[in-house]
């Protein structure tokens, strides 16, 4: 397939080879495979530096967090010691090595400026009925203007859990969109209360050894994937994906939808999400195993596999082989940083060494899933 783009919007898609494109610049990609940019539901950007935390199986999300802040107190206090921004700034990076293009944050709205993806705030974060306070006033807050409620409701697998979903069903008086993170106590007539679920299995597995029943959920409600942050999930998307596939509870064209048209369509991310005609420039190419249908490509993937990650228009990361193809209008090789993932050479926009460096002075021991050159 060939993909024309004109400033930040797919202007026109093709067989491939059939586009001219002498008088334009161009990138010419074998046996690779594009996909729209990646939207993933659920992280918290200032958690991407912690270790996964928790040393057992727990009953709920309340259990783990006593437990947490009791073994794992000295590590906490380590991570929060690094400033604000720079813990944000890393949770960007994370999303856009694993082929991100826009992540919602959940929780109080940061400050982050010309962010290289788009980072969804839009929605009313509220975490959860056990932690947040007044939660019952602020679900029916006049205030809310018709933007969708995220919560973290039903983390757990003991009956409060399923009790906690009901309390919210109940109090939401005014019947406002709420949608529930997690849900693995949920059951289908539950689901029918919400407009739709982020599932996160892999922290579900980390915490509880279960996940949300998502195969009958999903007859009732959207799904979306979250990675939840690294307190509780790998830094990696593809391995959570693959988690997911294996699970065997939703189908592979599904999973995918999940990651694109469905939170598109749900946190109302007009453009997004597709590759058509019209829509926002938000694109991955990515290169995949030989000798395997398109699907088994995509779930194989990691983030080293990405070549291009393309944001409104604007290349965002771009894979040291692809170099000799960047004569390209607006290209600064200036803006770009240079960094391996699995011993292979990507350069990403901005100082990510600089970041990584200014992190390290606070984190002597942090462990980073690139390397810097």
């Amino acid at each position: 397939m060939d993909i024309r783009i004109l400033k930040d919007k797919i202007q026109e898609l093709a067989p491939a080879g059939s586009l001219t494109a002498e008088k334009e610049e161009h990138f010419i990609f074998k046996q690779a495979i594009a996909f729209p940019g990646l939207i993933n539901s659920h992280d918290h950007l200032d958690f991407n530096l912690f270790p996964q935390l928790g040393n057992r199986i727990y009953n709920n999300y309340r259990e783990w967090g006593r437990d947490i802040h009791n073994v794992n107190k000295a590590e906490i206090a380590r991570v929060l010691r690094i400033p604000l921004p720079l813990r944000i700034q890393w949770g960007i990076y994370k999303n856009l090595l694993n082929g991100i293009t826009t992540v919602v944050n959940h929780g109080k709205p940061l400050a982050i400026q010309d962010p290289f993806i788009t980072v969804h705030q839009r929605s009313r974060s509220l975490h959860s009925p056990a932690f947040e306070k007044n939660w019952k006033l602020k679900i029916n807050s006049p205030f809310i203007n018709g933007r969708p409620v995220a919560i973290h409701l039903g983390e757990g697998t003991d009956k409060e859990s399923s009790r906690e979903i009901d309390s919210v069903i109940r109090w939401n008086i005014f019947k406002r969109n709420v949608i529930a993170i997690h849900g693995v106590a949920m059951d289908r007539k539950q689901a029918s209360a919400f407009r739709a679920l982020i599932w996160c299995p892999a922290s579900n597995y980390f915490l509880l050894n279960k996940t949300a029943a998502v195969n009958m959920l999903s007859k009732q409600m959207d799904i979306m994937l979250g990675t939840d942050s690294t307190l509780t999930a790998s830094w990696n998307l593809w391995e959570q994906l693959r988690m997911a596939r294996n699970g065997k509870m939703i189908p592979d064209k599904e999973l995918l939808d999940m990651l694109t048209c469905i939170p598109a369509k749900i946190w109302g991310l007009v453009g997004c999400g597709n590759i058509t005609e019209g829509c926002q420039a938000d694109l991955v190419i990515a290169a995949g195993k030989k000798g395997v249908n398109t699907i088994d490509r995509f779930f194989s993937l990691n983030p080293e596999d990405l070549l291009l990650v393309i944001h409104r228009g604007n290349i965002r990361m771009i894979d040291a082989a692809l170099l000799n193809q960047t004569n390209l209008p607006g290209f600064e090789m200036a803006r770009f940083s240079k960094i391996s993932m699995n011993g292979r050479l990507k350069y990403v926009e901005g100082d990510l060494p600089g970041l990584m460096n200014r992190i390290s002075k606070y984190y002597p021991t942090v462990a980073f899933p690139v390397s810097t050159l």
